[in-house]
């Protein structure tokens, strides 16, 4: 039976490169990084005292100050990447309007409001339970930016929220796609984010020894599939995409960036932090989503890789593409965009999904920066140092996150 298809026809992004989707591509493309020293609390202790921030961000730019006052600071950049996003689609819903109840949203994060509750737990620690702020649950549930959205900018469709560590914006969009593909909705706002960037998050994932240490190089330290990487750089940021119908997107001259054909999903089964080794589950995700497109793996030009910069994510995606693609793998560039953005967490892949449009509108593939030294186990191409010119018309774009969850995303011109 035929299904519906899906396209993406609005854009928006705020992220430690720039706050828009142009300035990010060129950002992206010059091979800039957005690493630098932590400026958001005092990192003082830390073993890692580097992070991705998003620099200059000004709420205020896209709501009023009584509203901001009342998000979480994962929200706010969300909330920021979807108007950017609805103003890119020319697409508008009013309140009470019957299309609007066929548009919704779903939102992905790893950890929500975790600023939040790190400053909420200083206030029932130093002044006790009576003075926590009454906007303290709302503001830390991981749904509050799929309600702001759905709320602000008149959804009355599906809203929801995935929360699969650092796949939850991947899932967003594929799930977003499949409510499009089912007819239940027209339009979706789909994507995620996360604020992680606090003392909170910082001590645990240090304390994990997953961070890299290279606090007097923080815009080398994120080193995707180089052999001296020693870890993530954490990042925050968000990404959110306008999912349409093609038939709805058509029916009013939208531009249309690309397709969203593929959609697959796997868990490892295996460790609450560390891939599977061998990279089967990942190879099953990345198998699913071109069985969903119901396409051969010979039609991909281009993996956006996971690519954190750890010893073992690296390792075991090289060996998963290997296991999906054969021989074909080595002809593939596959670059790791977290070697300039660092990893957004429960935002990677809505920011990274924008990177996949943008590289098959623009036949460009942004590269892996900070390359230097080849690992004799991470021998594919992955893109070193400089953007390439490529004929782009299909896009994998993987996302894997703590407790196994496994997604990846085919998106293909239309």
């Amino acid at each position: 039976m035929d299904r519906r298809r899906v396209v993406i026809t609005g854009m928006g992004t705020v992220n430690p490169l720039a706050h828009s989707v142009d300035d990010f591509w060129e950002a992206l493309l010059d091979g800039k990084s957005g690493a630098g020293p932590i400026t958001l609390f005092d990192p003082e202790g830390l073993g890692t005292q580097i992070a991705a921030e998003v620099k200059d961000f000004d709420p205020e730019v896209y709501m009023p100050r009584k509203d901001s006052r009342r998000l979480d600071r994962s929200t706010m950049l969300f909330w920021a990447a979807t108007k950017q996003a609805f103003d890119d689609a020319d697409l508008a819903f009013e309140d009470g309007d019957p299309a609007s109840l066929r548009a919704g949203v779903v939102c992905g994060t790893g950890i929500g409001g975790i600023g939040t509750t790190q400053q909420q737990m200083g206030v029932l620690a130093e002044r006790g339970s009576s003075r926590v702020s009454p906007l303290a649950i709302p503001m830390i549930m991981s749904n509050q930016a799929a309600g702001a959205v759905s709320i602000d900018f008149h959804l009355g469709g599906p809203s929801t929220c995935t929360v699969t560590a650092c796949a939850a914006s991947a899932n967003a969009i594929g799930d977003a796609a499949e409510i499009i593909r089912r007819g239940v909705t027209d339009v979706m706002v789909a994507g995620g984010m996360e604020g992680a960037v606090t003392a909170f998050a910082m001590g645990g994932f240090s304390s994990m020894k997953a961070l890299s240490s290279r606090n007097d190089e923080p815009h080398r330290a994120s080193r995707p599939f180089d052999k001296d990487r020693d870890g993530f750089l954490l990042g925050e940021g968000a990404g959110s995409l306008i999912l349409e119908s093609l038939e709805h997107a058509t029916a009013r001259g939208a531009k249309i960036y690309g397709e969203v054909s593929g959609y697959g999903m796997s868990a490892d089964a295996y460790h609450i932090t560390l891939p599977r080794p061998g990279g089967g589950g990942a190879a099953r995700a990345m198998q699913g989503a071109l069985d969903d497109a119901r396409v051969a793996s010979d039609t991909v030009d281009y993996i956006n890789a996971h690519g954190t910069s750890t010893p073992a994510n690296d390792v075991t995606e090289t060996l998963a593409i290997k296991t999906v693609f054969g021989d074909a793998a080595y002809d593939i560039p596959v670059s790791s965009t977290k070697s300039m953005t660092g990893h957004m967490l429960g935002g990677a892949g809505a920011v990274e999904a924008v990177i996949a449009l943008k590289s098959l509108a623009e036949g460009v593939v942004p590269p892996t920066i900070n390359y230097t030294t080849p690992d004799p186990e991470c021998d594919l191409d992955y893109v070193p140092n400089e953007a390439r010119e490529a004929k782009v018309n299909s896009v994998l774009s993987n996302s894997f996150g703590f407790g196994g969850h496994n997604v990846s995303l085919l998106f293909t011109s239309v």
